[in-house]
C-alpha cells in the first residue's frame, strides 16, 4: 500500500515540476505515473553505472557533477516515456533537481519514521 501512495505522490510531484519548470510537459496523470516508475527504474539501474564511470570527474568537481548525472537520468526517463517531454538540458537540470527535492520530502513524509514524528 505504501508503494502505491508513494507512486501517486511522486506522480503529483512530477506534475508540479512540469507546471513550474518551462520546457517540461506531461500529457496526463497516467503518463505521470508511468514516468515516475521509469524514473525509479532508470535511477536504480543506469545511475549507479554512470556514477561509477564518472567518479573521477565527480571527485574533481567536488560532487557537483552528480547534478549533471541527475539531469541526464531525468532526460533519459523523459526520452523513454511517451507523453513526458523535456526540451533540452536546462529544463532537465532544473526539473531533475526540483523533482529530487520533492521526492526526498515525499519519501521522508511517507516513511515509517517520518509518519511517526508528525
Amino acid at each position: 500500500m505504501m508503494f502505491i501512495i508513494r507512486l501517486v505522490l511522486n506522480a503529483l510531484a512530477l506534475i508540479i515540476v512540469a507546471n513550474v519548470i518551462p520546457g517540461i510537459s506531461i500529457q496526463s496523470f497516467p503518463i505521470a505515473i508511468i514516468a515516475a516508475i521509469v524514473i525509479g527504474v532508470v535511477n536504480a539501474l543506469v545511475r549507479p553505472i554512470l556514477e561509477l564511470l564518472s567518479l573521477p570527474i565527480t571527485i574533481l568537481t567536488l560532487g557537483l557533477f552528480s547534478l549533471v548525472i541527475n539531469a541526464l537520468m531525468f532526460g533519459l526517463a523523459a526520452w523513454l516515456t511517451p507523453g513526458f517531454n523535456v526540451m533540452g538540458f536546462g529544463p532537465a537540470f532544473w526539473g531533475g533537481l526540483l523533482y529530487a527535492v520533492l521526492a526526498t520530502v515525499i519519501s521522508w513524509m511517507v516513511s515509517e519514521k517520518g509518519a511517526n514524528k508528525a
